[in-house]
């Protein structure tokens, strides 16, 4: 039987824990309520603190008794996430916390498989929440009051939460028996018509999944191949690698491609908006970057034209990720700009800069029959590029 998960610190929310167990319970799910606290022991959970902590790597000696208190979340983050990854009965996890539970509880919660219910109702919610979230599906649920004791507001904000875990632990989605198998694309708005017009070239034959290069999209997607949800790889916008190096604010992390190394998927991949930093509003472009090329694309986004000297670093970069990747590779290079705006006539079109980007690129690639470069003389967004992509995916996936 599938079994929610209560989550938190009893020895400072045990009253919350227990209302939010009985009202999930109370709904008809089987409830396991887990104590994560790291500052005394508390009585009456399932299971107990010290029965977490001793899933830390180093035992629960790293976790319980330590005089720094940021030291002993972090510890039993790690304890809690790999005691949920041991579990088989997990139906969903509901946690309450203030700013130490919410760490401890969503470090669980993200070591979960993506489709797992997981909600998190935090007095941190209603803030930034990526250090938290991540690239999980974690759901954040303001708990509006501080978690004091229960009081008239709480006690419906808990019953709430106890609603949704249990109505999406007791209802699960049935099963999906998707005869396609799955591939990642990554797209950014000046690359859509390429993706576009790819997806709708190959979607008879693949489950077709988009992810926005911004950083999380990439991460995401290559989170997904290694753990087994994808076939392959149109990795057609690469433009996270550009933030990583320059400073931008949607960055890749520096293991960008590296599950196309470990999985060995065919892939093929891009330029696309390679030619593009992203920073926020157009105030917060950083003063360094004074009288380089600008374009707001929207008033909460500002785009920097990258010059030679960055596209060089980029294209060596990019052919140096791909150099450790011993699957079938194919990088196309539009010959006619690798986003909407670098095109001539363009806001970002700048030909030297295309031009250094390649010859990086085509100096640092180890071509071998499995990892080749193929040159078009097309516009990134151009239909035929689109058609190229796609057969070029379809011969190396095929083999």
């Amino acid at each position: 039987m599938k079994r929610v998960y209560v989550v938190g610190t009893a020895d400072t929310k045990g009253e919350e824990l227990d209302y939010l167990a009985g009202r999930v319970a109370a709904r008809g799910a089987a409830v396991i309520r887990v104590d994560v606290g790291t500052r005394s022991p508390a009585a009456g959970s399932d299971v107990g603190a010290a029965e977490v902590a001793a899933f830390h790597p180093q035992g629960a000696g790293a976790v319980l008794g330590l005089d720094d208190r940021g030291r002993a979340v972090e510890a039993m983050g790690i304890a809690l996430a790999a005691f949920l990854a041991s579990r088989s009965d997990i139906g969903g996890v509901v946690g309450i916390g203030g700013g130490g539970g919410t760490s401890i509880v969503t470090a669980g919660m993200r070591a979960l498989p993506y489709g797992v219910p997981k909600l998190m109702v935090s007095t941190l919610a209603s803030g930034n929440v990526a250090p938290y979230v991540d690239i999980s599906d974690i759901v954040m649920m303001p708990s509006v009051t501080d978690m004091a004791g229960l009081n008239r507001l709480s006690r419906t904000i808990l019953a709430n939460a106890a609603e949704a875990i249990a109505g999406m632990a007791l209802h699960p989605p049935a099963a999906a028996q998707e005869a396609l198998p799955a591939i990642g694309l990554t797209m950014f708005g000046v690359t859509t018509p390429a993706v576009t017009a790819i997806v709708e070239r190959l979607r008879d034959r693949y489950d077709c999944m988009v992810f926005h290069a911004t950083g999380t999209g990439g991460r995401t997607m290559e989170k997904l191949a290694d753990s087994g949800m994808l076939t392959g790889f149109l990795d057609i916008t690469t433009t996270e690698i550009c933030d990583l190096l320059c400073g931008g604010v949607l960055p890749a992390t520096e293991d960008r491609l590296g599950a196309v190394a470990r999985t060995r998927l065919p892939w093929v991949g891009s330029v696309g908006a390679l030619d593009m930093v992203n920073f926020w509003a157009f105030d917060t472009v950083p003063a360094r970057h004074a009288g380089r090329t600008l374009y707001r694309h929207n008033p909460n986004v500002t785009l920097m034209r990258t010059n030679a000297d960055e596209a060089r670093t980029i294209g060596a970069w990019l052919a140096g990720r791909l150099n450790r990747c011993d699957g079938p590779v194919r990088l196309l290079i539009p010959e006619k700009g690798v986003s909407a705006l670098d095109v001539e006539g363009g806001a970002f079109f700048d030909p030297e800069a295309d031009a250094a980007l390649v010859d990086a690129i085509e100096a640092t690639l180890v071509r071998t029959a499995d990892r080749q470069i193929m040159r078009l003389p097309l516009h990134i967004n151009d239909p035929a590029f689109a058609r190229a992509a796609a057969d070029a995916f379809l011969d190396i996936a095929q083999n």
